[in-house]
């Protein structure tokens, strides 16, 4: 079977082979350096499918993908995380699949939002939409999903978000600090690393890593404030688990970099 660039196909009215064709061939073009293939086709065709497979197939998918991590090609890697965040919207999520993550993210060289000939890459802002899911999974520690958006925004780059990776982090961010089951003092122990990375701050431009951070706190503040909502959902918007302490604990922190706040 061949597929169509374009997957006008049904994954629910394929079987057996075809069917296993058919998943092959998107895991391929999931990698694929053409934009066309790779976001406007084979991604948005696994958002459309994942939901529809049997839950061994998103195993398979999941573990295929998480391959990628480790492929030599950009845009394979950042798309990965990506692919991921969909299968566990679907409800699946296998441990197997953090390490290979949780090394990449923060090690990922190329933040670049937008390639000329790539297309999209967007490591940083499809890394968050995998945290942001997986804060929203049953069974995970919010503090390990705090510590890796930390280690991600503290890496040395000389990257500046321009393509509103701050804000995709500071969601993710927020949704894992809405989690029911966490602590008052994990809600804020996560900032204490940036703050000591800030106050290594010298006279002289600011480096790529700290404006990136603060314009990720800021955010964090503003959704904290105010309350946020789940992407693609009409749930009414929700309040970080314990608000008071968090906007208390940015505010501090920020005012390391910024002491003319009150």
């Amino acid at each position: 079977m061949h597929l169509s660039p374009r997957y006008d196909g049904d994954i629910r009215a394929l079987t057996g082979a075809p069917r296993a064709d058919a998943l092959d061939a998107l895991v391929e073009d999931l990698r694929a350096a053409d934009p066309a293939v790779r976001d406007d086709g084979a991604y948005v065709t696994a958002a459309r499918w994942i939901p529809m497979l049997e839950r061994a197939e998103r195993h398979r998918l999941g573990d295929r993908i998480t391959v990628h991590f480790t492929d030599p090609a950009v845009q394979a890697r950042t798309f990965a995380p990506l692919v991921l965040a969909r299968i566990v919207e679907a409800g699946d999520w296998r441990e197997a699949w953090w390490s290979p993550f949780a090394e990449w993210y923060p090690a990922e060289r190329d933040l670049r939002g937008h390639d000329a000939e790539l297309g999209w890459l967007h490591a940083a802002a499809h890394g968050a939409d995998l945290l942001a899911a997986l804060a929203r999974h049953p069974g995970q520690e919010p503090s390990r999903l705090t510590d890796l958006a930390v280690a991600r925004l503290l890496a040395p780059t000389a990257h500046l978000f321009d393509a509103q990776e701050d804000d995709r982090l500071a969601y993710a961010l927020a949704q894992i600090l809405s989690r029911p089951d966490l602590g008052a003092e994990k809600a804020t122990a996560w900032l204490v690393p940036i703050e000591k990375a800030f106050r290594t701050g010298e006279p002289g431009p600011v480096p790529a890593w700290a404006s990136n951070t603060m314009r990720t706190l800021r955010m964090l503040y503003l959704l904290a404030d105010r309350g946020l909502r789940t992407r693609n959902t009409d749930e009414p918007a929700h309040g970080v688990t314990h608000r008071e302490a968090v906007l208390e604990g940015l505010a501090a922190t920020l005012a390391v970099v910024a002491p003319y706040t009150g």
